[in-house]
């Protein structure tokens, strides 16, 4: 999980907790009504744990892929540039081992010549 999807669950928890706070402190019901309300938000807490878990796998797991995806690309990326390298090389090897060639029978020639 990138960092600034930690920070954003996590203000999202404690914007919960401040907001249920306030909702307590300024409540407009009774304390008896106040108290059922909050034993139902209480065993609403598993349900919204659950779900706030399951959300954060799923975004983890879209993450996890996009970044395979990724690493994915650049391996090809890279073996292109290797494969294009290695032909290219071979290609200079060619022309030296030609040219190299060409000076021996150039210079074969000019002995013969000086030899005459």
């Amino acid at each position: 999980m990138s960092n600034g999807a930690g920070k954003f669950f996590g203000g999202l928890i404690v914007g919960t907790a401040i907001g249920t706070l306030a909702g307590i402190l300024f409540a407009p019901r009774s304390g008896k009504e106040t108290r059922q309300d909050l034993k139902r938000s209480a065993q609403d807490l598993p349900k919204l744990a659950e779900e706030l878990g399951s959300n954060m796998q799923y975004q983890a797991d879209r993450i996890t892929e996009q970044a395979q995806r990724t690493i994915d690309e650049a391996m090809i990326r890279l073996q292109e540039a290797i494969a294009t390298g290695q032909e290219a090389s071979r290609k200079l090897q060619e022309e030296l081992a030609i040219s190299i060639a060409g000076s021996q029978v150039d210079m074969g020639n000019r002995l013969d010549e000086d030899e005459d």
